[in-house]
């Protein structure tokens, strides 16, 4: 099963404005009519319920989405670039490119990874009552890219915790159709299963999370990486080997409950269900003993104590029933107050809002020129053509529009001095 992977996402480009004139028969001095680009696509990560890992996303790493058609005369727009579209399962978690967090659980759901650039303004876009032949437009921008990693935590009500060789992959054979594979070694499950558990009037999905040692919170083994998927469950079963070839059952016990709390996310608190597996390997009376000793010692830290056995199928269908019994009445999420935030779907429309005071900042550097950094500024010196002297009056216009002359000003520029945004050096004369 492969429940992680790296994969490049990048939004398509912005399509460039275009600087268009009405030209036509017996009409003097038509006016501007550039069409604006076309917004680049997104890369979006859509959760389909037909997949079962991230298998697919392991051979094809790089994810681009189609950018932005250029603008063109008769004001006419550019086509938005084509979404790339990257299906996962249900339960996939990400961090997308511009650092928000991705969960996606449910059939359908949608989240973009990369948004696309914005596409450029055409000429006519700038034609006023004082300019009415406007000689540029808008170039495109850049769509968001980089590398993300995308995780699978499955979503089951029921993870199965217990040591290697307690016999937690022959329970969930027995309880469900699932075919886990069983041996008489220990690590014998290298990935989590899923099994169903069909009751009346509820279901419930159980997943066998391979053994646990001590250690595993801190990343010895594997189990780091299986604790990831019980993060989902609303309920535990803790298998225990009645007779196990080395150790004290009470030993295994609290190493498994130690390497829980230890993994920081709240798994320690969800409700857990006991079973002592391997019964058929003592006299009945030891097994009645064994039960009422665990039940004195737990108390009611635990929802209950239970004796089976999956060679002969003793105490299976009364752990089903008390499964189903026991299990919360609760949405397969993550919890409030275990380090997740709830699944968000895409937002039909982005707010941009200025960081900081004015959005930029001056910087007074040691040769006696100026920098202005600020995410908003570098834009629009990327979205003109700086050779040509219309886009350039029209940009010394939006930097006074903002606040930025008047800042560089107050820092002690003069005109004439050197001013650098992003890779750009230019002297400024307002």
């Amino acid at each position: 099963m492969h429940d992680k992977a790296k994969i490049w996402v990048e939004g398509g480009a912005g399509g460039n404005g275009c600087i268009s004139f009405r030209r036509e028969a017996h009409v003097p001095r038509g006016g501007p009519n550039g069409g604006d680009g076309g917004h680049g696509g997104a890369a979006v990560l859509i959760c389909d319920p037909s997949r079962r890992d991230l298998g697919a996303l392991r051979g094809s790493k790089h994810f681009r989405a189609g950018r932005g058609g250029h603008g063109e005369g008769s004001n006419r727009h550019g086509a938005r670039g084509e979404d790339e579209l990257i299906l996962v399962p249900a339960g996939t978690q990400a961090t997308a490119v511009d650092g928000s967090r991705v969960d996606l659980v449910e059939a359908g759901q949608r989240a973009v990874a990369a948004h696309g650039g914005r596409g450029g303004h055409g000429n006519k876009r700038f034609a006023t009552s004082t300019r009415r032949a406007p000689r540029f437009a808008e170039r495109g921008t850049a769509g968001e890219a980089g590398w993300i990693e995308v995780r699978l935590k499955l979503l089951a009500d029921v993870g199965l915790v217990g040591l290697p060789n307690a016999g937690k992959s022959s329970l969930l054979g027995r309880l469900t159709r699932a075919a886990p594979k069983v041996a008489d070694y220990p690590f014998t499950t290298l990935s989590p299963v899923l099994g169903t558990i069909e009751g009346e009037d509820r279901q419930a999905v159980l997943a066998d999370i391979p053994g646990l040692i001590e250690g595993a919170a801190g990343g010895a083994g594997l189990g780091h990486e299986f604790l990831a998927h019980v993060e989902r469950c609303a309920m535990l079963v803790h298998v225990i080997d009645l007779a196990p070839l080395e150790g004290e059952p009470a030993v295994s016990y609290e190493a498994v409950r130690g390497e829980l709390s230890a993994y920081g996310a709240g798994l320690e608190r969800l409700p857990e269900l006991v079973v002592l597996s391997k019964r058929d390997l003592l006299p009945g009376e030891r097994v009645e003993a064994a039960v009422e000793e665990w039940q004195r010692r737990l108390g009611d830290s635990a929802t209950g104590v239970l004796a089976v056995s999956s060679a002969t199928g003793e105490g299976i269908e009364a752990l089903r029933r008390r499964i189903l019994a026991e299990l919360p009445e609760a949405p397969v999420v993550p919890a409030e107050g275990r380090g997740e935030e709830a699944a968000e779907f895409e937002a039909e429309h982005r707010v941009y809002r200025p960081v900081g005071e004015g959005g930029y900042s001056i910087e007074h550097e040691e040769d006696g020129g100026f920098r202005v950094a600020g995410r908003g500024v570098e834009l629009l010196f990327e979205r003109y053509d700086l050779s040509n002297e219309e886009a350039l009056a029209y940009l010394e216009s939006r930097l006074n529009e903002i606040g930025v002359v008047a800042a560089l000003r107050a820092a002690g520029f003069e005109p004439g001095d050197d001013v650098r945004v992003g890779e750009h050096e230019f002297e400024l004369r307002p």
